[in-house]
């Protein structure tokens, strides 16, 4: 008899359980969101984050409110995300640094994105710059690769952390070249591009968002768009590849994730969200403004983005080992 007991009970918890997740997955979203940014307030990916999220909560009827986790090179947000609360009311804007190059580039990944996260959306993609300070002497970027060689023991590069795209474009281009580099990382992009316009650095890799303030202001100089073509949105910038350099997959996507089990109805609601606000004309002028471009409607489906990232996991790790990228150790 106990034991009939005992099995009834757990049957009418399970159904009460279930009966509370769908009801949070038709109620949600009854408060703010959090939408997590893996880099530094003033980074790309926060702009782009913010941008987004401000036309998304007009949709949702709640406000997403973004908060900036940095450091690690985007390792810690990962990891807190991966473990939040699979409701909903926590969500990352994930990137290729963060979901895809990681899964190879660090030897004990925070976390498994392809099994602790459930896709969003794909939502913009833009280039990465090869950027050098303003009085840096070489003009281009072949230039640059025998100004490299002479001052190595000098020259000091910035990234957002080790397991950011903009330091595994740099320290990937630095070894084509032949040569070495300091490397100095910081919490974000703005701090390093700062940095820059002191002297305190001489070249960054940053995403073409991060760049394009100090470009228009004539603050530092770009050699080198660092994609298989050249960019329409910097039409007169060489690639790396057309330099000499044979480096063309500087390309970094911005992409939704939430933890994993979280209910497909929330997901899809989520979904539904980001990509109206893709689709507004002002958030897409704003967003070529900042050199990124959105993804068509047809890249922006939670599945098309879950065969996407494994492809591009499969992709990083092959490069990498191909340009003998040593793992790192977090």
């Amino acid at each position: 008899m106990r034991f009939k007991l005992s099995a009834l009970a757990i049957g009418l918890t399970m159904s009460l359980l279930g009966a509370i997740t769908s009801a949070s997955a038709d109620d949600w979203p009854s408060r703010p969101v959090t939408l997590v940014v893996p880099f530094g307030a003033g980074s790309g990916t926060d702009i782009i984050a913010r941008l987004i999220a401000g036309k998304a909560s007009e949709y949702l009827g709640k406000q997403i409110i973004v908060e900036d986790v940095g450091g690690a090179g985007g390792t810690i947000a990962v990891s807190r995300v991966a473990k939040a609360a699979p409701d909903g009311y926590q969500f990352i804007i994930g990137a290729v640094d963060t979901f895809a190059q990681s899964q190879y580039l660090f030897k004990n990944p925070p976390s498994n994105t392809m099994k602790d996260f459930e896709p969003v959306a794909l939502a913009v993609d833009q280039p990465l710059l090869f950027l050098v300070r303003k009085n840096l002497p070489p003009s281009n970027l072949t230039d640059f690769a025998k100004y490299l060689k002479v001052h190595q023991t000098e020259v000091r590069f910035g990234s957002a952390g080790i397991g950011a795209a903009p330091y595994l474009a740099c320290a990937t281009i630095t070894r084509l070249i032949g040569a070495k580099a300091t490397h100095v990382p910081y919490r974000a992009a703005a701090p390093a591009l700062y940095d820059m316009l002191g002297g305190d650095i001489d070249y960054y890799c940053p995403l073409a968002v991060s760049a394009v303030p100090y470009l228009k202001h004539d603050q530092v100089r770009a050699l080198a768009v660092l994609t298989a073509q050249r960019s329409p949105i910097f039409p007169d910038l060489p690639t790396a590849r057309e330099q000499g350099i044979d480096f063309a997959d500087g390309y970094y996507w911005n992409a939704f994730f939430v933890p994993k089990g979280t209910p497909d109805d929330i997901v899809k609601k989520l979904n539904t969200a980001i990509s109206r606000a893709l689709d507004d004309q002002n958030v897409q002028d704003r967003l070529k403004d900042l050199a990124a471009t959105v993804v068509p409607s047809d890249r922006r489906s939670p599945e098309y983005l879950r065969k996407y990232l494994a492809e591009e996991i499969t992709k990083w790790a092959r490069i990498m080992k191909e340009n003998n990228v040593e793992q790192q150790t977090r």
